[in-house]
C-alpha cells in the first residue's frame, strides 16, 4: 500500500467505486497511525468560496472509522478531492510536549476545522475513556446516553444481555455498548452524580463525534401541577453549575437539537405520558435547598420547570464540540412542595420509572436511524445538505 492517496471525485462514476475508494482511505489512514505518523487529510472542496481547501491530522483512525467512511464518502458525493499522507510523529502519552498540542485555551470554535480535535487531545481522550469506563474506545457506539443510576443499567442489561461490559470492577464511570454493524447501536454511560463527572465523560466521548448525547436522569419538580413521575424534556438550561464559564460565556444560549426533542416529544405523546417543556435548572450544589432563597429566585427568574445536577454541562459540552443533544428527565421529588427525595418514597419510585424511561430514549433512537441514518441536521453545527467533516464555508 503506498504511503499517500489522492482520492480525485472525476474517478469515480458509481456508488459502489466511491465506497471502495473510502474504504482505502481509511485503511491507509490506520497503516499511517499504526507507523507512528499521525495521519494527515487535505480536503479540495470547489463549492467553498471563503474556504475552498481545509486540512488537518487525526489520531486513532481505526477507533473513527465509521464516522470517517460515513462523511468521507458524503465529500466524494459532492464532488470533493482528497488526500491523505503521513505527517507528523505520533507523541507519545507520557511526553510532556502532549499537553502543548492540547491546551484548549485559545481555541477558537468559530474557526473551520476538518477535525474538530487535534491528534494529541483524540489519543489521551480516548486512553482516559478506557480508564473511566473500563471498556475500549473502539466499543463505542453512535448514540451516546447518559445515566448516573445503576436501575437504568439494570434495564439496559436486560434489554441487551449481550452488549459488551466493563473489563474490571470499581470503575469510575461504567460503559454499555449494545454494538451494531457501522457502530449503529446504543452505549449508555453511568456517569454518576453532578456537573464535573459530565464535563469529564464527554470532554472525551465528543472526540468519538457521536451522532447523538442523551442525558437521561432524575429532577426536582418544580411547578405546581406537575407530579411523581412526569417526564420533563428540556429547551433550555439555567447554568448554575458555572463549571464551563470560564470555557464558554455563559450569556450564550444553549439549547438541545429540534429534531431529537421533537422525536422524544412525540414518543411521549404517542405512550400517552405526561410530560412537560421548559428550562432545567442545573446546580452544582447537591443541597441546594439549604440556600433556598438565592436558589429559587433564581429558579422564578429563569421560570426553570426542573433542577438537576447534570443536564446542563452535557448540552453546553454537546454545543461547544458540536454533537446533537437532548435531555428527558423524570420527577422523582418536588422538594418546593413538601415533596423531598426521602429514602423510601424514592426507591419505590426507581422502580416503577426505570423501564418506561429507558425504553422512551431507545425508542426515540429507532426512530432517528430510520429518518436521519447519516446523522442528525443541527443548525449550530451544519446546514441539512452538508457533510459533517468541513461543513459550511
Amino acid at each position: 500500500m503506498p504511503d499517500s492517496l489522492l482520492l480525485s471525485h472525476s474517478d469515480f462514476s458509481t456508488l459502489e467505486e466511491r465506497v471502495k475508494a473510502t474504504e482505502k482511505a481509511c485503511d491507509l489512514m490506520e497503516k499511517i497511525y499504526d507507523s507512528g505518523k499521525y495521519p494527515k487529510m487535505l480536503v479540495e472542496r470547489a463549492w467553498s468560496e471563503h474556504n475552498p481547501i481545509i486540512k488537518g491530522e487525526l489520531a486513532q483512525p481505526k477507533a473513527l472509522r465509521s464516522y470517517l467512511e460515513r462523511e468521507i464518502l458524503r465529500l466524494l458525493e459532492k464532488d470533493a478531492d482528497i488526500k491523505i499522507e503521513p505527517s507528523r510523529d505520533v507523541i507519545e502519552l507520557n511526553d510532556p510536549l502532549l499537553l502543548d498540542h492540547t491546551d484548549e485555551s485559545n481555541w477558537d470554535i468559530t474557526k473551520k476545522k476538518l477535525f474538530l480535535f487535534s491528534p494529541e487531545r483524540t489519543d489521551i481522550s480516548l486512553d482516559r475513556l478506557q480508564h473511566y469506563t473500563g471498556t475500549s474506545a473502539h466499543d463505542f457506539q453512535r448514540y451516546i446516553l447518559f445515566t448516573n443510576y445503576d436501575m437504568h443499567v439494570e434495564v439496559f442489561l436486560e434489554k441487551f444481555p449481550d452488549c459488551v461490559k466493563p473489563v474490571r470492577d470499581g470503575v469510575q464511570m461504567p460503559a454499555f455498548h449494545h454494538k451494531l454493524d457501522d457502530n449503529k447501536g446504543i452505549t449508555l454511560i453511568n456517569i454518576g452524580v453532578g456537573p464535573s463527572n459530565a464535563k469529564t465523560i464527554t470532554d472525551h466521548v465528543s472526540v468519538l463525534r457521536p451522532d447523538a448525547m442523551i442525558m437521561v436522569g432524575h429532577c426536582g419538580g418544580l411547578r405546581n401541577h406537575q407530579e411523581i413521575g412526569d417526564f420533563v424534556l428540556a429547551n433550555g438550561y439555567m447554568r448554575d453549575d458555572r463549571l464551563l464559564d470560564d470555557l464558554f460565556p455563559i450569556g450564550i444560549p444553549v439549547i438541545p437539537n429540534y429534531i431529537l426533542n421533537l422525536y422524544l416529544k412525540q414518543v411521549l405523546d404517542n405512550h400517552g405520558l405526561s410530560h412537560r417543556i421548559g428550562t432545567v435548572f442545573t446546580t452544582a450544589n447537591r443541597n441546594w435547598e439549604f440556600s433556598k432563597k438565592d436558589t429559587v429566585e433564581k429558579i422564578h427568574q429563569s421560570r426553570s420547570l426542573a433542577v438537576d445536577m447534570e443536564s446542563a454541562t452535557v448540552a453546553t459540552n454537546g454545543f461547544r464540540y458540536r454533537v446533537p443533544h437532548a435531555t428527558l428527565l423524570c420527577v422523582s421529588d418536588k422538594p418546593l412542595h413538601g415533596k423531598p427525595k426521602l429514602s423510601g418514597a424514592a426507591q419505590a419510585f426507581y422502580q416503577n420509572s426505570k423501564e418506561k424511561h429507558l425504553e422512551i430514549v431507545i425508542e426515540t433512537i429507532d426512530m432517528i436511524k430510520q429518518t436521519h441514518p447519516d446523522g442528525l441536521p443541527n443548525s449550530s453545527i451544519r446546514a441539512f445538505n452538508e457533510p459533517l467533516m468541513g461543513s459550511g464555508e
